[in-house]
């Protein structure tokens, strides 16, 4: 194995150069653990910890290492197995989420990937919502987004689902498959080229890990079957971890996440949502709170159905989401919402005044 089939590429070679003048060697983080990290060279796989001295440089938890970064990386003199962490390179693509808790703190999932399989599965835990929301952080991620509709064998509505999946996508290949019956796996062929790294994220129990199977063409990942109770998956995989397919693919797979809330991913959200951003630019004001406004695009188009409220609802939660983000980190930002309050309550006093009169 060489470092190009672990996905290396002159743009690393040159931001590596610094530490290879320090004596210091190239990795790939392949195994996140609790405080340790498997990073893997072309000879073999160390068990690595981080320095004294990145920790103490090291002010954000996403500058932290994730599956899929790469590290330089100083051998433990006398120890074939173990590594210090000194560095991680830029990251060519990140996808991030909120971390779990109360704290808003960004959480790198899994990073340096060209492709997201974004996973959901034709049965019970089928959301148009969920996958709104992993489209969105797809997006921002910088990767390309892929939708797998896994599972098509437990319903006979795949054409259809296919079909409202491919509206909200838009430009984004939806790819239908059944993991169990090998139906469909191929349709994934144009993304799994060597040295290229793609990730599969989803709810738990859409078959992630048996699609990674069918496609590293053994038993790598362990497999569980959903709760015929509620349709929901058992958590199979527990952590992240990069694997090299027989045909030298980079495959990382990742826990299941019922819960996703993109990082800072406002502009992805326009996107994936560029119905409705359409729509906004038609009102009549500029600063249409689109409650109360005569003239507003999108009241009308919840009126005639061609906007569906379900739609408008996941938009303006990730919106809240999104911009509750940016003003924590930008007090001006803040203030200027505050002020959009303020100014869109007068307009509704304003209303209940003007009926009151006419009553």
């Amino acid at each position: 194995m060489t470092l190009a089939d672990l996905g290396w590429t002159d743009a690393l070679a040159a931001a590596f150069a610094p530490h290879a003048a320090a004596g210091r060697r190239p990795a790939r983080v392949t195994l996140q653990l609790k405080g340790f990290w498997e990073v893997t060279t072309p000879e073999t796989a160390r068990l690595a910890e981080c320095t004294g001295k990145f920790l103490n440089e090291t002010t954000a938890v996403a500058d932290m290492p994730a599956v899929g970064d790469w590290v330089a990386i100083e051998p433990l003199p006398g120890d074939d197995l173990r590594a210090l962490i000194h560095a991680v390179l830029p990251r060519r693509t990140k996808f991030s989420r909120k971390a779990a808790g109360l704290q808003e703190v960004e959480q790198v999932v899994a990073a340096n990937v060209d492709t997201v399989f974004l996973v959901s599965s034709l049965d019970a835990n089928f959301n148009l919502r969920r996958i709104e929301r992993y489209l969105a952080a797809a997006r921002a991620s910088g990767a390309q987004p892929v939708v797998v509709l896994n599972k098509s064998d437990l319903t006979k509505q795949a054409a259809a689902l296919r079909a409202e999946v491919e509206v909200i996508a838009r430009d984004v290949p939806v790819v239908v498959t059944s993991a169990v019956r090998r139906g469909g796996v191929k349709a994934l062929a144009a993304w799994l080229q060597p040295h290229t790294t793609v990730a599969f994220l989803g709810s738990s129990g859409v078959g992630k890990s048996t699609l990674i199977n069918e496609l590293v063409g053994e038993e790598v990942q362990f497999t569980q079957e959903i709760r015929d109770i509620d349709g929901k998956g058992r958590h199979t995989t527990t952590q992240r971890e990069l694997l090299i397919s027989p045909d030298g693919v980079l495959i990382i797979d990742t826990p299941g996440m019922r819960e996703l809330q993109p990082w800072q991913a406002d502009e992805a959200v326009d996107d994936v949502f560029a119905d409705i951003r359409a729509l906004t630019l038609r009102c009549k004001f500029t600063d249409c709170s689109h409650t109360v406004e005569p003239g507003c695009a999108i009241a009308a188009a919840l009126a005639d159905g061609t906007l569906a409220l379900p739609r408008w609802h996941s938009y303006q939660r990730l919106q809240r989401e999104t911009a509750f983000e940016v003003r924590r980190v930008d007090r001006r930002a803040s203030q200027k919402h505050k002020t959009a309050w303020k100014k869109v309550t007068k307009q509704l006093r304003q209303r209940i005044r003007e009926k009151s009169g006419e009553e």
